[in-house]
């Protein structure tokens, strides 16, 4: 949870220094790929990464991860041009894609889905500072320290992880005797940078219906039917196919973590611009603008995750939190300039309620769903689900956003300006332009997450996998995933169905 924290951090610390770096770098033209070099890293190498771990043992790979992102990090903080930011940040990227999919796979093989109810509150506490603190950090660094220690401040803490981790947690190496899947590497690495630049580039650098972004998305598509193709013949696949085919769970949580990523990037981008251009807050306070839905995100997991522990039951809950999701959207679509940041905090606050009933219990769901042994790759799958919704939807968001507000503005007679430097009929124009605009952006999210809860209401409740020991007088390997000898805490051996799972 502390690498979580590190990596999740990040982003937001780095996104509020962005303005001091590049007055000192320059490269304005290049800002955006600060932010895509970043996020391409880290989704083409998530699912490597949980691979990696089921094959090699997990806290080896693990701690890699984790001093990979610190080497970032420092090279970061070092950059003396935007060229040299952005190849560090793809870097730090690498880092951070197998810190997101092995911290959740090390928690599903320590934790059985029975008793992780109990852990689900702090990994939601975990996104709630990240998405709170990051701001408020970010912002206080660069003023005090300069940009450069927006990036050295994870030394200190990468350091403190890798160490704690390398001595505290219990999983002693283990190796597989098996091939790489490089053929499936080298593909799903194409796919996803594809999927990736065409949703960054959409609407935003090209249009799309550009040759350039359709380009993008037909490449992505041959190469989707290519790797199903591979895995389908490979002794060890990357993205094992049993994990969509063995039970209808599996892939039901894929589509609702990648609803949940749509929402949750869609919210806090535009949540806050909403809040600042038209209600008036303070752009330094933007972390805290949040605080309504994420403070609901820790309290909602908490309560839902000691349920499902206590009862064992737990399909009521993704149906809850699409459904709270959908009316929290809705409401949040009537917003208009009139709107008071009361009445807003109440509809983000049933977003929050939402999120918080469904990101965590996907998670469980989806890992109890598959066998010991792929927990790695199915953990990276549901991570790069919520990764690739999150840039989708920011680019689907961003193309509707800019086209109805320049769209109003030009009606209206008004240029593309900032509501503080207008007056009058014009400053008003501005205001019902902007909240015109973000009416579309969460109307759009409340029909995603309607037919969302369709996926939600197909979830099919089997027992949730219980503690066991290993057997008698045998010790326990390394995740019970790694090698043939007994698995530990509710682990079955490598190649055996999970004892109480449907698949």
């Amino acid at each position: 949870m502390l690498a979580m924290l590190l990596s999740m951090l990040d982003n937001m610390v780095v996104g509020t220094a962005m303005p001091t770096i590049v007055g000192d770098l320059g490269g304005l033209e290049h800002i955006s790929w600060v932010v895509t070099a970043y996020t391409l890293a880290t989704a083409a190498s998530t699912p490597v990464w949980g691979k990696c771990g089921d094959l090699f043992g997990r806290k080896s790979v693990y701690l890699l991860s984790v001093a990979v992102f610190v080497a970032g990090s420092a090279l970061s903080g070092a950059a003396r041009s935007m060229v040299q930011l952005i190849v560090f940040r793809a870097v730090q990227g690498l880092g951070a894609g197998g810190i997101g999919a092995l911290a959740f796979a090390l928690i599903g093989t320590l934790v059985p889905p029975r008793e992780r109810g109990r852990y689900q509150g702090m990994t939601a506490s975990v996104m709630a500072v990240g998405t709170i603190g990051g701001p408020l950090v970010g912002g206080f660094v660069t003023s005090h320290a300069g940009w450069r220690w927006a990036f050295y401040v994870n030394l200190p803490l990468g350091a403190i992880a890798l160490v704690w981790c390398w001595f505290l947690l219990r999983l002693p190496a283990v190796r597989a005797e098996a091939r790489v899947d490089w053929a499936g590497i080298t593909l799903m690495t194409a796919v996803i940078s594809a999927l990736v630049l065409a949703t960054t580039w959409a609407g935003s650098a090209y249009p799309w219906t550009s040759w350039r972004v359709l380009a993008l998305f037909a490449a992505a598509a041959a190469g989707v039917a290519a790797f199903v193709a591979v895995e389908r013949r490979v002794a060890e696949p990357l993205l094992p196919l049993r994990i969509f085919t063995g039970h209808r769970n599996f892939p039901l949580m894929s589509v609702l973590m990648l609803v949940s990523g749509v929402t949750l990037f869609g919210c806090s981008l535009y949540l806050p611009l909403f809040q600042q251009a038209v209600q008036g807050a303070s752009a330094s306070d933007s972390g805290l603008l949040l605080l309504p839905m994420m403070a609901p995100v820790v309290l909602v997991s908490q309560i839902g995750g000691r349920v499902m522990s206590a009862t064992g039951r737990y399909k009521v809950f993704p149906v809850l939190g699409t459904a709270c999701m959908t009316a929290g959207l809705l409401l949040l679509s009537t917003m208009d300039a009139s709107t008071s940041r009361t009445l807003t905090g109440r509809y983000m606050a049933l977003v929050g309620v939402g999120t918080g009933f469904l990101t965590q219990m996907v998670t469980t769901i989806a890992q109890n769903s598959v066998e010991m042994r792929d927990m790695g790759a199915a953990s990276a799958a549901i991570t790069l689900f919520r990764t690739i919704g999150g840039s989708v939807g920011v680019a689907v968001f961003g193309s509707l956003f800019n086209r109805a507000l320049d769209g109003r503005l030009r009606a209206g007679g008004a240029g593309a300006v900032h509501a503080a430097s207008l007056r009058g009929p014009a400053r008003e124009a501005y205001l019902h332009s902007f909240a015109t605009a973000t009416h579309q952006i969460f109307l759009v999210g409340a029909v995603v997450c309607a037919v969302s809860l369709v996926a939600a209401l197909l979830v099919k409740e089997v027992p949730l996998r219980g503690k066991a020991g290993p057997p008698s007088g045998k010790p326990a390997s390394e995740d019970g995933a790694g090698s043939g000898r007994p698995g530990s805490v509710g682990g079955p051996e490598k190649g055996e169905a999970a004892p109480t799972t449907a698949s």
